[in-house]
């Protein structure tokens, strides 16, 4: 069983008019609440004792966090299934923010008065700042970590200006500024925006006929035809990453490629202790050997090698560098927890998360180039339009439409998550489910293909590719 170009700069600067907080259309009532869905480890078959049990603790990063607010098209109501709770509408304004700047981020937990930075110069990891100020929409104050100090001021709406000061002794100050990134980023234009929101309706009919399979579903305009608009149903879903997670394993690689840590010439030693089966080629080959960061990067993801993902897990020191770069993203949903093919650890309920918001997050910043340099976007984009999975989205497509995408697949999950590079119309999506994957399957192909023929519909009379 399997396991598994136009690239534009939002760098705008300037406060964004709010968005009305009235999303929703008639249709998007038929959504289906998000659940925790039932789902297993990665491999080619399902293994006793995979997963949770019932009512186990949660791992850190496990729990729903600010920002899990639903966006556009989300359903709102009391769900009848246990564990099921109500999910607002987001607010134009998010009580998580992170500043992009070049070589590196910072994050702000304006709820929990909590500020993170992450750059190529080092990581102070989660740091509180009780005295943080929030007025106005902004997050500013001041902490000093190993006596460097870090000044910001940060607004809490996505594609604002912010800035940082980092000041160390003996140095003269350092001042970044860059755009302010929220999930979901806000509109560039809320009246083209507004076109997308008949997409929710369509989305949601597909989700309320998966009886079998919680789903859901979040898109983003990337092309400015919609206004870089972002709308979700059920977004705050949390089913198990599959293989979806080896696409933060690539983007922390790169990331070090990018602040000049690392070469992709460089070789890494694999041996025989390292092989594992599931998905992939390098289990084709004879160990020991040395292999590049280039072929383990891009196995990763046209293979979706399971070796390369843990070898890679181990080059990067383990689990941690991949979850500080999602927590310095604020990404709530997502978490590395086990490796690929670890049976023990899944049955001691260590496991891998995510959630179609936090994709769209990661892959909304690869493509604004927030997270990787321009080269480094390009390669990663590369290696997805390589995918050698193709049964989900590309097959609910025609023939030749452009598409890079990682697919994730277990027993009782199936999710395909990618960018659609319809020239003129390239929008970023992820398409999770989890319950039984073969029918799993078919409602991410209903959902792929529902996306497209939206895309590709003339708007207002007029055709636009």
């Amino acid at each position: 069983m399997r396991e598994s170009d136009k690239n534009r700069s939002s760098s705008q600067s300037g406060l964004f008019a709010r968005v009305p907080l009235k999303w929703l259309t008639a249709a998007v009532a038929l959504a289906v609440l998000a659940t925790t869905g039932p789902a297993t480890a990665d491999g080619p078959a399902p293994e006793p004792g995979y997963g949770a049990e019932p009512g186990s603790a949660a791992g850190p990063g496990d729990a729903a966090g600010p920002g899990d607010a639903a966006g556009p098209g989300d359903a709102a109501g009391q769900g009848d299934e246990p564990g099921v709770e109500p999910t607002p509408e987001r607010a134009p304004t998010s009580e998580v923010s992170w500043l992009s700047f070049p070589g590196g981020v910072f994050a702000v937990d304006s709820l929990g008065h909590t500020v993170r930075y992450r750059a190529c110069d080092g990581d102070t990891g989660r740091v509180a700042d009780p005295d943080m100020l929030v007025a106005a929409g902004v997050a500013s104050g001041e902490v000093t970590v190993e006596g460097r100090s870090y000044r910001y001021r940060v607004p809490l709406i996505g594609r604002s200006q912010g800035t940082l000061e980092v000041t160390r002794r003996h140095h003269p100050p350092t001042e970044l500024t860059g755009v302010v990134v929220t999930s979901p980023q806000p509109p560039t234009d809320p009246v083209a925006g507004a076109r997308l929101f008949p997409l929710s309706g369509q989305l949601a009919r597909v989700v309320a006929d998966a009886s079998l399979n919680p789903a859901g579903v979040t898109v983003r305009d990337l092309s400015g035809r919609y206004g870089d608009q972002q709308i979700a149903v059920n977004g705050s879903l949390r089913p198990k990453a599959a293989s979806v997670i080896k696409l933060w394993i690539l983007v922390e690689l790169l990331r070090r490629v990018d602040c000049g840590q690392v070469s992709l010439d460089d070789g890494v030693l694999v041996t025989p202790a390292d092989v594992v089966g599931g998905t992939g080629q390098l289990q084709f080959e004879t160990f020991p050997q040395v292999v590049s960061l280039h072929r383990l990067a891009q196995y990763l993801i046209k293979y979706s090698d399971n070796i390369a993902a843990n070898v890679l897990i181990t080059y990067l020191g383990g689990f941690a560098p991949v979850n500080a770069l999602i927590d310095s993203m604020n990404q709530r949903s997502t978490i590395l927890a086990r490796r690929m093919l670890d049976s023990a650890a899944a049955q001691r309920g260590e496991e891998n998360y995510t959630g179609p918001d936090d994709v769209v997050s990661l892959l909304g910043a690869v493509w604004d180039g927030e997270i990787l340099s321009p080269a480094s976007r390009d390669l990663m984009i590369g290696f997805m339009r390589e995918q050698t999975l193709n049964t989900k989205i590309p097959a609910a497509l025609p023939p030749g439409v452009p598409v890079a995408h990682k697919t994730g697949d277990l027993p009782d999950a199936s999710h395909d998550v990618g960018y659609y590079l319809i020239p003129g119309s390239e929008t970023a999506v992820a398409f999770l489910t989890a319950g039984p994957m073969e029918t799993g399957d078919e409602t991410v192909r209903r959902m792929a293909r529902t996306v497209y023929d939206f895309l590709v519909t003339p708007v207002d009379g007029v055709y636009e590719e």
